[in-house]
């Protein structure tokens, strides 16, 4: 078993969740062991990114994004939903920071927003 830590954008995406989702949402993740890691298979995948090994945890409608650290510490970078553009964006490894995720992610939230405020007549 590893201790699993999380960053803010994780976080923060976990306080959206109800209680009982949170712990459906992170119930794989804290079961994953050494020999998961070592032998990827789904729903877990391995990828490279700028040199560092990352791992993509799929977990009902989210999918966990993380490193393994130092021993027993998996780090996670990332919950996105399954179907959002920056889902999509590290699933084939385009070229994005972690500031321009934010900056999608919040600027595609107030649209979203935008969208459903009543329009004066």
């Amino acid at each position: 078993m590893f201790q699993v830590t999380f960053s803010e954008q994780s976080i923060g995406e976990l306080n959206r969740l109800g209680q009982l989702a949170q712990m459906e949402a992170i119930g794989p993740i804290s079961r994953l062991t050494a020999d998961d890691l070592a032998h990827p298979r789904e729903p877990l995948g391995k990828f490279s990114r700028g040199g560092q090994a990352l791992y993509r945890l799929r977990s009902g409608g989210h999918r966990f994004y993380f490193e393994a650290r130092d021993e027993g510490t998996l780090h996670v970078t990332y919950i996105l939903h399954q179907n959002s553009l920056e889902d999509f964006l590290l699933r084939n490894k385009l070229p994005v920071s972690e500031s321009q995720l934010v900056e999608q992610h919040s600027k595609f939230w107030k649209y979203l927003e935008s969208l459903t405020r009543s329009k004066p007549k």
